[in-house]
Parts: structure tokens; C-alpha cells; sequence
């Protein structure tokens, strides 16, 4: 599966109720949910659909709003770890389930969101 083949099959708006959910989940989550902006999480949410828009090929708002995504860069103020990356991916996993994802395009969003996961982390495993 290509990213246009997971627009065909989720559509920006199954994108961005797949994001909505993560969301949902990440404003009660007691690890990865402090480092979020509680008075601005409808522009993060915005900023995360716009992204994964972005990266899958369907729109360049994002790079119209934010620019490169320097991804590492925005999130260096934060303590990213393997506890955070592998809550983060249980949430989208939560969300991803809970709006059905059709499994092709789950098969392709896994790998991506686990190798994105990755490279954020900036803390060294004990």
C-alpha cells in the first residue's frame, strides 16, 4: 500500500477522526499527556491531522502553516523515552481500532508511526 492508497481508503476525514481519538485519549493519559499543551489541544490535533495529511500526500497545508516538520527539533523539549514512544503508539493503535482503520492501511500506518516513534526519542535507555 502507497500513502495516496491509505487517503483512498481512510480519507481525510477518516484521517482526522483517527487523530481526534488519539487525542481523546492523550488529554486523560497520565505519561505522555502532560507534555501536551492543555490550553491549545485543538491546534495540536490540528497540527498532528495536518501533518499525517502532509505525509501522506494529500495536502501541503502543513508545510503552508509550519514549513519543514523538523519533527526532532519541535519536540526536543520534551522527554522522550521508550515508555513515551511505546505509550504514544498504543494510544494511535487505540485510535486507529476505535475509527477502523481498514487493516491495509493500518499495515502501512504501523511501521510509519513506529519508525517516527523511534526517532524521537532523545533519552538513552537504562
Amino acid at each position: 500500500m502507497t500513502e495516496m492508497e491509505v487517503m483512498r481508503v481512510c480519507g481525510e476525514d477518516g484521517i482526522r477522526k483517527m487523530v481526534a481519538a488519539f487525542y481523546a485519549r492523550v488529554e486523560e493519559d497520565d505519561l505522555i499527556g502532560p507534555m501536551y499543551p492543555k490550553d491549545d489541544m485543538a491546534g495540536s490535533e490540528e497540527r498532528l491531522a495536518e501533518f499525517l495529511l502532509f505525509r501522506l500526500g494529500a495536502s501541503k497545508r502543513y508545510l503552508e502553516m509550519r514549513g519543514h516538520p523538523r519533527l526532532r527539533m519541535r519536540h526536543v523539549t520534551f522527554r522522550i523515552g521508550e515508555a513515551e514512544r511505546d505509550r504514544w503508539l498504543k494510544l494511535m493503535g487505540l485510535a486507529m481500532e476505535e475509527t477502523s482503520v481498514p487493516k491495509s492501511a493500518r499495515d502501512f500506518l504501523e511501521p510509519f508511526f513506529a519508525q517516527v516513534a523511534d526517532f524521537m526519542r532523545n533519552q538513552v535507555s537504562e
